[in-house]
């Protein structure tokens, strides 16, 4: 039997209009709650398969004046084949040891994290991020979440340089991609495609369905990358179809 979000437990706030990071000459606005620490765990299944996403403890999705640009997507792992260029990526980075850990915030992810920031998004809005506001994204949470390493090769067999991170969420029909970076000198890597594909290849050890991907954004260049994995399935007002 399908569960619902109580709704009378949920309070929904809309945020003011900010410009967009995706779009230029266009400005965003979120629609958010606070996911409860009672019941968290399944409101956040609820919510993310109606489209929202997860930050600490807060649900949103966009709510934007005139234009619904950002769209849910999900890739249907059992679908999933892998091309050519996909099998390259993977050959390329299976020198990577991928480490499940829990999700507690260490300084040498901080530190990975501030140089992708500031090589990759030097005026995105998390680029004046702290150690507390790194602490608070990865532990402050009442869901089922952790966090995957991916190091280097190391000459004396002890744990290699970080590489990569990646936070996720476990749904119940699903992995939930949270936020994910990488060490920006690594650029031949292709490390986000790789996590993706790393991320598709734990969904089916899992027995689940689905890998999570947030929001595409047809035109953005940060949101291409998305959707060169196909099959994919984007939330529309009749639910999950096929991406065309």
């Amino acid at each position: 039997m399908t569960r619902h979000v109580p709704h009378r437990q949920l309070r929904f706030y809309l945020t003011a209009a900010t410009p967009c990071p995706y779009l230029p000459g266009r400005h965003e606005r979120k629609v958010f709650a606070n996911l409860p620490f009672s019941d968290g765990v399944w409101v956040n299944d609820e919510l993310t398969q109606a489209g929202f996403r997860r930050s600490q403890n807060i649900a949103y999705r966009p709510a934007c004046d005139g234009c619904d640009a950002c769209v849910s997507v999900r890739i249907p792992v059992g679908r999933f084949a892998l091309t050519r260029n996909k099998r390259r990526v993977l050959a390329r980075n299976g020198d990577l040891t991928a480490c499940v850990v829990e999700a507690e915030a260490t300084m040498e992810q901080f530190d990975l994290l501030r140089r992708y920031l500031l090589a990759r998004h030097p005026k995105g809005g998390m680029s004046e991020m702290g150690w507390y506001d790194y602490v608070a994204m990865v532990e402050d949470t009442a869901v089922r979440t952790h966090v995957i390493e991916y190091r280097l090769p190391s000459a004396d067999g002890g744990p290699g340089d970080l590489a990569g991170v990646v936070l996720a969420d476990v749904l119940s029909d699903g992995l939930s991609m949270v936020y994910s970076f990488f060490d920006p000198d690594l650029e031949r890597r292709s490390l986000g495609v790789f996590a993706i594909l790393d991320h598709l290849r734990q969904t089916e050890t899992l027995g689940l369905p689905y890998l999570y991907l947030g929001y595409w954004v047809k035109g953005s260049d940060k949101m291409d990358y998305k959707a060169r994995f196909r099959p994919m399935e984007q939330l529309t007002k009749r639910g999950w179809e096929p991406l065309a």
